[in-house]
């Protein structure tokens, strides 16, 4: 496992602690946490507007911003991941399959929905 997929696990791992527990429980000084509580539709909404934010700062060169907006897109996406119980790993695992492959090729075999 690289430097880069630990990571990913270590924050997966923080995420998923910040989920509501059976009893309703949940970390009350968390960002996550209060995010999880108010529904999909709020961290659904921050991952569109650091969608958004990112493209601006690749529009303005902006290097710094780049990073950084990337970095919150990264987190946000992880929030949601977590909430679905979708792992990092898969995730990497879907771009280790598509690896080497057309991305033409790739989008033609999905199935239409």
């Amino acid at each position: 496992m690289t430097t880069s997929d630990s990571i990913l696990s270590r924050l997966a791992d923080t995420l998923e602690t910040r989920l509501p527990s059976a009893e309703g429980e949940v970390p009350a000084d968390s960002y996550v946490s209060k995010l999880y509580q108010r529904g999909p539709d709020a961290f659904l909404k921050k991952v569109g507007e650091e969608a958004t934010e990112l493209v601006m700062a690749a529009k303005d060169a902006n290097r710094e911003r780049l990073i950084s907006e990337t970095a919150d897109l990264w987190f946000h996406s992880m929030v949601a991941l977590a909430y679905y119980g979708v792992r990092p790993e898969q995730v990497l695992d879907e771009l280790a399959r598509r690896e080497g492959v057309s991305g033409l090729a790739e989008k033609a075999s999905r199935p239409t929905s």
